[in-house]
């Protein structure tokens, strides 16, 4: 049974081969029509739903704010073995005030 499919698919293969091989170049002359389509799609429903999607979540997040959870002082999270060679050292290169907390808990908001 693995011997025919073996063979079957072989077939298939060199088929697929001599057939592209026989066309030339001129077998993509009849894809242009193709090409226009998804031009259109990816301009006129791709590009909208898009910018739909960033609209619509830019004006969810600025109707609800949200606060950061609560404060745990694990003792395996936020070590500090040394400081970092920049700032103050304490705080990470990309620090954000509101959502990433020192070792002792969150930046007071002024």
């Amino acid at each position: 049974m693995a011997g025919l499919l073996g063979r079957l698919v072989s077939r298939r293969i060199t088929t697929a081969v001599n057939l592209s091989a026989a066309e030339g170049p001129s077998a993509t002359a009849g894809h242009a029509g193709g090409m226009d389509l998804w031009r259109k799609l990816s301009f006129f429903v791709a590009i909208p739903a898009v910018l739909l999607c960033a609209v619509h979540t830019y004006l969810r997040d600025q109707a609800h704010p949200h606060e950061p959870p609560e404060f745990v002082p694990y003792e395996h999270l936020r070590k500090r073995e040394k400081r970092f060679p920049w700032g103050d050292g304490t705080k990470t290169l990309f620090h954000n005030p509101h959502t990433n907390p020192l070792p002792d808990g969150y930046e007071s908001h002024h």
